[in-house]
């Protein structure tokens, strides 16, 4: 009893071995071959960013020349376990000719939030000694779906100063075509800086559980469930701690040998307060996807794609379905007039199409956005992003947001001060990157 008892106690400190693993013990040279036998990792981004905002108060245009430099190394493996260390920098290029969010003082400009600063942007362990599954503690990205769809939980990518949470994480695989993804979250690193001075762009400081569930057993659909409990710690956050609830099913379904097929999305979930929220919530959210692919055996054209979507989160008037720890810029529009939901809700009906097109990726996106409660136009939005990459480590990239609002009587009531939202203006962006991977 004695020797198993020891032996927990040691599996518990990452030295007891698992199962059909060397007993072997570790000697220094092993662990200094881990920590010095790993890989490192360099990621650049130089873009530019140009920003009309018809908002109130009045502003000029934003010209923001930034640069985004991530340095990481993951240690080898000793005993199951590895580390992860990456730095984060972000650097204005020439003159600060934009509103970065609260740091760098200039207000008579269009805002780009994109603050200069140096921090740790992860920091954390890992084990893998069980079977099909992953732990990790420390400050880590923590993404749901591919990018840059991250819904509920994401990295905020487009942004040059990245979104990450300390955390502790659990992925597993060891339930057959099923995955446990789990997530205890005690803060949040948000894109506004470690040095924002503004108490509502501080971290988030929080006790908060994400779980999703996805099986993949089906031939003809992925089927996900999910659950985010968010306690925020802040009184000026607390209007945001819910409990959301919900499910999605997905899919493609080929159409005999031509290389056409389908695709679709339907999504639903329930969001109610949670914690300390004073606010009485009980909101829902819709989507629903339905398209059609082609592929062709074409030099010049290889795949299109037309997807044609509906999503709803709702709105009263008092509050709406939020998700404050999404890549919200994915969503409702690239112009970020919809980072937070309306009061009244959004509802977006938009399209989509998406070529490839000698190597390079280009989509086309129109947005029909309007209220759920009262039922009023906000407006209206394109999109289109290019990009191409080049061996394998060079990517360049064009985009385009166009904001339309509306003027009618009620967005221009509700929507038309600075305190309420800025739904009822108008607001073009424009970008340009240069991205470096190794």
């Amino acid at each position: 009893m004695r020797s198993n008892l020891g032996c927990v106690a040691r599996a518990a400190m990452g030295i007891c071995l698992t199962a059909g693993a060397s007993t072997a013990p570790a000697t220094a040279d092993d662990l200094w071959r881990a920590l010095t036998g790993g890989q490192a990792d360099l990621y650049l981004r130089y873009r530019y960013e140009h920003v009309e905002d018809d908002g109130l108060p009045p502003v000029e245009d934003a010209d923001a020349n930034t640069l985004r430099t991530a340095l990481g190394y993951r240690t080898g493996a000793f005993y199951g376990f590895d580390a992860y260390l990456q730095f984060e920098d972000v650097r204005a290029i020439g003159n600060d000719l934009y509103n970065d969010g609260g740091t760098n003082g200039v207000l008579d400009r269009a805002v780009v939030v994109d603050p200069e600063g140096t921090e740790i942007n992860q920091a954390y362990l890992s084990f893998t000694g069980l079977p099909e599954t992953e732990l990790r503690a420390g400050r880590q990205e923590i993404t749901h779906r591919p990018d840059p769809l991250h819904r509920y939980l994401g990295n905020i990518l487009w942004r040059q100063n990245w979104q990450s949470f300390d955390a502790f994480r659990l992925n597993s695989m060891v339930l057959p075509d099923t995955s446990i993804d789990y997530a205890y979250i005690y803060n949040v690193n948000r894109i506004f800086g470690e040095d924002n001075p503004l108490p509502d762009r501080s971290d988030y400081r929080m006790d908060s559980h994400a779980i999703k569930f996805n099986y993949m057993g089906l031939e003809w659909a992925q089927l996900e469930a999910y659950s985010y409990l968010l306690d925020f710690d802040s009184a000026a956050s607390e209007f945001l701690s819910t409990a959301t609830y919900g499910g999605r099913a997905q899919g493609s379904v080929a159409l005999g040998d031509t290389g056409l097929g389908t695709v679709y999305a339907a999504e639903v979930a329930y969001q109610k307060d949670y914690g300390d929220n004073l606010n009485d919530i009980d909101l829902n959210y819709y989507l629903g996807e339905l398209g059609i692919t082609q592929g062709f055996e074409s030099a010049a054209v290889a795949s299109l794609t037309a997807k044609i979507n509906y999503e709803l989160l709702e709105g009263n008037g008092a509050s709406a379905f939020q998700t404050p720890l999404g890549t919200n810029h994915a969503f409702q529009g690239w112009a970020d007039r919809f980072l937070l939901t309306p009061a009244d809700g959004v509802e977006d009906i938009y399209g989509t199409l998406a070529a490839s097109i000698f190597g390079a990726n280009l989509m086309l996106v129109y947005h029909q956005l309007s209220a759920d409660n009262d039922g009023y136009d906000y407006g209206s939005e394109w999109d289109a992003v290019l990009t191409k990459t080049f061996a394998e480590h060079y990517t360049l990239g064009l985009k385009y947001a166009a904001y339309d609002g509306d003027a009618n009587i009620f967005n221009l009531a509700r929507n038309g001060a600075e305190s309420t939202g800025k739904q009822a203006f108008d607001l073009t962006k424009a970008w340009a990157w240069i991205e470096i991977k190794f």
